[in-house]
């Protein structure tokens, strides 16, 4: 079972993979992800792979942990806790979902 550590190296390094065209895992990933926190932007900014969770949306723990479940719900994964407190932007976040479907 790989560490809270190693998926947010991961979720890092899969940030490359997030340019892929569409269709792909990683973008489906990144628009459900876009769409969950869409209601959270801030002066209608749009919501990409750099934006700081916490810092750059109107949101609060509760609703990410919610939007949480409702990503692992929807991809088929399970995100630890200690993995989610180290994930700050989206792009590290999908990442995440992202390697945790690479290692099923």
């Amino acid at each position: 079972m790989p560490s809270t550590s190693d998926l947010v190296i991961d979720a890092k390094r899969t940030s490359d993979v997030l340019e892929l065209e569409r269709g792909t895992p990683a973008v489906e990933v990144m628009d459900e992800i876009s769409r969950q926190l869409a209601p959270y932007r801030v002066e209608d900014r749009p919501v990409t792979g750099q934006t700081v969770i916490y810092k750059d949306l109107s949101i609060d723990s509760l609703a990410v942990m919610d939007i949480v479940m409702e990503l692992e719900d929807r991809f088929d994964v399970f995100i630890p806790i200690n993995t989610v407190a180290e994930i700050h932007t989206v792009e590290e976040l999908a990442g995440a979902i992202l390697a945790l479907q690479a290692r099923r």
